[in-house]
């Protein structure tokens, strides 16, 4: 495939992806690829257990399960060994995990923030979360990924049971010390500020990689703009992977004008979702991405976590952000943009052996399925986990006709609709003054919020 007509680059639309993401990159970093659970909960814990001054984890999910278990100890031990330990969670997404876990690390010196619990007054303020995943160690280390804490994401080897598919990036350089002044600001967030400065080494180069720390917070659709500048500055590839993926309609016609402009775009989503209905609303959105030349893949292995960008082999976005409006301006999100061709490289063959365990998704059926097989491309093989082997059963169908998809989500769709309205129709009918009531006092909820977001001080 030739490449993109045009002068326009990623390096030359740099300064404006700058502006657009609100981040600044910086050279002197070493970068590495972190595939599935396993790999990333082993460097987590390596550095913890590393740590000399301070260890901030901050996630979205941490479970009171077998892995969350690990790393309860581990966290609690170096708060006894007088490590600084903060752990910042968010509230909706732990709200399954028991009490007895954070008082286990309280009573270990642990300090331990909830990130927005219920806010009685705020109500929409419930709606935004914390949905970022990091570890930063001394302000040196940092490891940032689409990972949260829990079985789903270690598997169990013993048992046969494989973990969710996820990616995570550990860098070291400027940008940890970064990832670090990033936590400070969600602690703060969540409470007082941190009694003392975090640690600021001296930004020693540890590597060649330029690394940008991308900070996404509600309204300001920083990683929105990324991902829309790295599509359009594309010139002859854009590899995502997306767990979640329902995009803006804007986002999709960037995508299909990238498409459309001779840009090999491919999108890999999961074919089953731990969120059915976000895999529905993914197939509805399939059929114009298709007829604008846009490559869909459905994985067909465990859950698929992961959230990563790769271009022109030379640019890769890695971190919590999902394509979808929730994420993209609704969440605090936290993303590493990285330019970086042995990283790009690395992150395009694992695409690949991903794809291998994938189904392509089309408008029609082709005369020679076989040939939907993407095209080999001259890269360096990277390790890859041996859990997820591409099935045999992919050799009888190596296509799903999208069309087909995209009516049977767009029925589930509706029928979820039309049951939803048939029951509030049902409960008006027979109860209609409790509905009445309930609906008063949620539409005054509601408006008590708004007049006291109204009269709120702002803050200096």
């Amino acid at each position: 495939m030739s490449a993109r007509p045009g002068p326009l680059s990623l390096e030359a639309a740099l300064p404006g992806l700058e502006r657009a993401a609100g981040c600044r990159f910086s050279t002197g970093h070493r970068v590495v690829p972190l595939i599935d659970g396993p790999a990333i909960f082993a460097r987590m814990l390596d550095a913890i257990a590393g740590a000399r001054h301070t260890v901030h984890l901050e996630n979205y999910i941490i479970r009171d399960d077998r892995i969350g278990g690990t790393f309860a100890e581990a966290l609690a031990r170096r708060a006894r060994e007088g490590i600084a330990v903060r752990v910042l969670f968010d509230w909706l997404g732990c709200k399954g995990t028991s009490r007895r876990y954070w008082r286990r690390l309280r009573d270990a010196g642990v300090e331990v923030r909830a990130f927005q619990p219920p806010a009685l007054l705020e109500p929409l303020a419930n709606l935004v979360r914390d949905h970022r995943k990091g570890l930063v160690t001394d302000g040196r280390l940092a490891i940032v990924g689409g990972h949260c804490i829990g079985d789903e994401w270690a598997g169990d080897a013993a048992a046969g049971i494989p973990p969710w598919r996820d990616t995570a990036l550990e860098v070291e350089g400027p940008a940890a010390a970064r990832l670090d002044q990033a936590f400070a600001r969600m602690w703060a967030r969540a409470g007082a500020p941190l009694r003392s400065p975090a640690d600021a080494p001296a930004d020693a180069p540890a590597g060649d990689a330029r690394v940008a720390v991308l900070e996404s917070e509600p309204g300001l659709e920083r990683a929105y703009r990324c991902v829309e500048w790295m599509a359009t500055a594309a010139r002859s590839r854009c590899w995502i992977t997306d767990a979640y993926f329902v995009a803006p309609p804007r986002l999709r016609e960037v995508l299909g004008d990238a498409a459309r402009d001779g840009v090999d775009v491919r999108l890999l989503v999961p074919g089953d979702s731990d969120l059915p209905h976000v895999r529905n609303l993914t197939r509805i959105g399939y059929r114009p991405l298709l007829r604008a030349g846009v490559r869909i893949f459905e994985w067909r292995g465990p859950m698929l976590h992961a959230k990563s960008i790769v271009t022109d082999g030379q640019w890769a976005r890695v971190g919590s952000s999902n394509l979808n409006a929730s994420s993209l301006s609704g969440n605090y999100e936290l993303d590493l943009l990285v330019d970086d061709a042995a990283l790009a490289t690395g992150l395009q063959a694992q695409f690949l052996r991903d794809l291998d365990r994938s189904r392509e998704v089309v408008v029609t059926a082709p005369a020679a399925p076989a040939r939907l097989r993407p095209p080999p491309l001259a890269l360096v093989p990277g390790p890859g986990p041996d859990y997820h082997a591409p099935p045999r059963e992919r050799r009888r169908r190596l296509f799903a006709l999208g069309g087909q998809l995209a009516l049977v989500a767009r029925r589930q769709v509706a029928l979820g609709v039309a049951v939803g309205f048939a029951i509030v129709a049902l409960l008006f009918a027979f109860f209609p003054r409790p509905s009445a009531l309930a609906t008063a006092v949620l539409a005054g909820w509601l408006a008590l919020g708004a007049l006291v977001r109204a009269l709120r001080r702002p803050a200096p």
